[in-house]
């Protein structure tokens, strides 16, 4: 009886505790298949460009590019910090993880602005290309070359007169085990 009371108190006390230890263990990746970038006529970047993983957009894309303007590189113009005399008209970030290696996310920015930001938090990482899409159907492409990025601020594209963003989508992979990419509308 002694014995039995000593195995039953054992299994309650150290019960809880082997599935919870087990379960921050366990870490659920969701892969979908993978497939080519698809680009629109016009496209400017003529390279072979990777195999991606597709995540799909929050909210369904309301335009598609109709004329894309020269792409530009991607010249690294790093910002110390994010300037607070400019009010954000908008910002998202998307955590990339290195097990989906090649990823592409398109977020919803419906705002105008002056001034785009990219931000590279938690790790580096690798970046293809970003194509920024406005109201008026025009979409300009910054080409990263695939080429890794260090963690920081940078100055993506300037549009002084002031432009409305539709959505940006970005080809880009982790470098380490997750990394963090955001952008700010100035």
């Amino acid at each position: 009886m002694k014995r039995l009371f000593v195995a039953i108190l054992l299994a309650l006390t150290l019960g809880p505790v082997a599935p919870s230890a087990e379960a921050a263990r366990v870490r659920v990746v969701h892969h979908g298949h993978r497939t080519r970038v698809v680009i629109h006529s016009g496209f400017p970047i003529r390279r072979s460009l990777p195999q991606v993983y597709i995540r799909p957009p929050h909210i369904a894309i309301r335009i598609t590019p109709r004329h894309f303007l020269p792409a530009v590189v991607f010249s690294g113009g790093v910002v110390t910090t994010l300037p607070a005399d400019e009010p954000r008209a908008w910002q998202e970030e998307e955590t990339l993880t290195r097990e989906d290696d090649w990823t592409e996310f398109t977020m919803n920015v419906n705002a105008p602005g002056r001034r785009l930001l990219l931000d590279i938090s938690d790790g580096p990482a690798q970046l293809s290309f970003a194509e920024v899409v406005f109201e008026n159907g025009e979409a300009q492409v910054v080409d990263f070359n695939d080429r890794a990025q260090k963690l920081g601020i940078y100055s993506l594209l300037d549009f002084p007169d002031g432009r409305r963003v539709d959505h940006i989508r970005l080809v880009a992979k982790a470098s380490v085990d997750e990394t963090t990419i955001g952008f700010h509308l100035l």
